[in-house]
C-alpha cells in the first residue's frame, strides 16, 4: 500500500507509506510542515512543525524549539483522509520524500481544488 494524493476522478500514487506536507503561511510567510504515516487504522500525524510563531500559528504547550522549528507530535486520532485547499493566491502544497519536495502542481493540474491525501485503495 502507498499514499495517494486524489483530485475528482484523477487519482495518483505517490509510492511511499510515509511523506511530509509542506507549506507557507498566507500572512506570516513562516514554513510549516507534517508527517503523515500510512497505519491499519489510517493516516496519523507522526509529527508537525513551524519555523516561527505569529498569525494563529503559535506552537502548543510542550513544543521543543530544535533546529530551527518548533516541533511537537498533535494528539489526534487517525484520519480517513486529508483534504488540502488551492486557492492560487498563496504557494502550492508541496509533498516531500527522502529530503525532496515538490509541488502537488508536479502531480495534480492547476485547477485541482481540493486535493486530498488519503491511502490508496
Amino acid at each position: 500500500m502507498s499514499l495517494c494524493l486524489a483530485a475528482g476522478a484523477l487519482v495518483v500514487a505517490l509510492g511511499h507509506s510515509e511523506i511530509t506536507l509542506s507549506w507557507r503561511h498566507s500572512v506570516q510567510k513562516t514554513l510549516w510542515e507534517e508527517v503523515w504515516r500510512e497505519t491499519p487504522a489510517g493516516l496519523d500525524i507522526v509529527e508537525a512543525r513551524i519555523e516561527g510563531s505569529g498569525a494563529g500559528m503559535d506552537p502548543p504547550e510542550g513544543a521543543k524549539l530544535i533546529d530551527g522549528f518548533w516541533r511537537w507530535r498533535p494528539t489526534m486520532p487517525p484520519l480517513k483522509e486529508v483534504v488540502m485547499r488551492r486557492s492560487g493566491a498563496t504557494a502550492d502544497w508541496r509533498i516531500c520524500w527522502a529530503g525532496q519536495c515538490r509541488p502537488i502542481g508536479d502531480y495534480m493540474p492547476a485547477e485541482a481544488d481540493p486535493v486530498t491525501l488519503k491511502i490508496c485503495d
